[in-house]
């Protein structure tokens, strides 16, 4: 009996990771397509004397 709930917890536990790193994915992709929207919206060219995207 004990080695079946060890089994079931055990499943359970890889099912949460995979769903969690599945979630955490998802979330990247969200952030990188973020980050190239207010990439290309924000420009090159030298507006209001910065003439980088990049802040720092």
């Amino acid at each position: 009996m004990i080695p079946l709930l060890l089994v079931l917890l055990l499943a359970v536990i890889l099912f949460s990771v995979g769903f969690a790193v599945k979630v955490l994915w998802w979330i990247a992709i969200a952030v990188l397509v973020l980050w190239l929207l207010g990439f290309l919206m924000r420009g090159t060219t030298a507006s209001g004397g910065r003439g980088r995207w990049y802040r720092w």
